[in-house]
């Protein structure tokens, strides 16, 4: 077996709203890609949290996670992620010990420190900016409630101690990296939205990890943006639509999910162009074969165990059949 056969390829699901559609169509659509993704041999499934952003439906996570793994059968489903200072530990505790205990041996709780949205949302969900500082200490309160059942604390999450919860520390930065590998955790970057530190991050994740009988190994994913089509050309019109979508993060606007477009001229001004183009740097995007090239050239680049992206199409079958070409690319000679 080749590298690229050996790597495990997962999704990451921001549950996206494509214009004058619904949450409930979208939601319905979301499930109905987890299935198709379970049963393409998808390694993981991942759900990201955000909050007031027209255009993204995955707000209320741990919720979602539930419906993707009542609703799969095979692959690991979890966050990617759980915005930790917007939840008190011990809530997260419990709601990722249910999940536990209704789908055992599945779950992943990857966990970031950023807001997932503006400063005004975040005053509505009640956090507390100064609680980022505290990530360090809030991620470790995780492990122990959690973790294996302490006769002597006070505090138990029910369900949740002695759950098979996999913890993971989600980042796009060089403190994320510091962190997982002190704390032995396994490291997931978002390459799919800050490709510039990809590098840097991994390989200090992998030079500074502390092996501990739970973790001996480091364990790393990138994340990546994916446009997958039957054809080069294919996947140059189809990717519009992320385009389309990154210009208006860009600018504020809100997220929906629009049809693809035969050019971008006339839809961006050079500096807009250059900061959609920095922002998917490191977007995989093509036919089966330069998929397979690019793909084998970041496995040997980059330090890491997994691939997982994010797979922003328009058209429902086509969002399908990427992760069915994605998933092809294993067979390949």
């Amino acid at each position: 077996m080749n590298l690229l056969q050996e790597t495990p390829f997962s999704l990451l699901e921001l549950a996206p709203v494509r214009l004058g559609e619904t949450a409930a169509d979208t939601l319905k659509g979301t499930l109905a890609f987890a299935r198709h993704a379970d049963q393409h041999g998808v390694h993981r499934f991942w759900l990201a949290e955000h909050h007031n952003m027209r255009g993204i439906a995955s707000s209320a996570t741990s919720v979602l996670i539930g419906a993707v793994a009542g609703c799969t059968e095979r692959m690991r489903v979890g966050s990617g992620g759980i915005m930790l200072p917007n939840h008190p530990p011990l809530v997260v505790a419990e709601q990722f010990g249910t999940l536990d205990a209704l789908y055992p041996g599945r779950i992943d709780l990857g966990l970031g420190r950023a807001p997932g949205t503006d400063p005004l949302t975040s005053r509505a969900l009640r956090r507390d900016d100064m609680r980022a500082e505290q990530f360090p200490q809030e991620v470790e309160q995780l492990q122990k409630l959690l973790g294996p059942v302490d006769p002597g604390a006070r505090v138990h999450a029910v369900p949740g101690e002695g759950s098979q919860v996999d913890i993971w520390i989600l980042g796009s930065s060089l403190f994320s990296a510091h962190l997982a590998a002190a704390k032995s955790l396994p490291y997931a970057f978002a390459g799919h939205f800050s490709p510039r530190y990809a590098r840097d991050a991994l390989e200090l994740y992998h030079a500074n990890f502390t092996a501990s009988e739970a973790m001996p190994e480091p364990y790393a994913i990138l994340c990546l943006p994916l446009i997958a089509a039957e054809s080069d050309e294919a996947a140059r019109f189809i990717g519009t639509s992320s385009q389309q979508r990154i210009l208006a993060l860009l600018r504020g606007d809100p997220l929906w999910l629009r049809p693809p477009v035969e050019s971008m001229d006339g839809l961006w001004n050079p500096r807009e162009r250059a900061g959609v183009e920095d922002f998917l740097g490191l977007q995989v995007s093509g036919g089966p074969q330069t998929l397979k090239s690019k793909l084998s050239k970041i496995i040997e680049t980059y330090p890491v165990n997994e691939l997982m992206f994010t797979n922003d199409i328009y058209d429902q079958q086509q969002r399908q059949d990427a992760v069915s070409i994605l998933m092809s690319l294993k067979d390949l000679g």
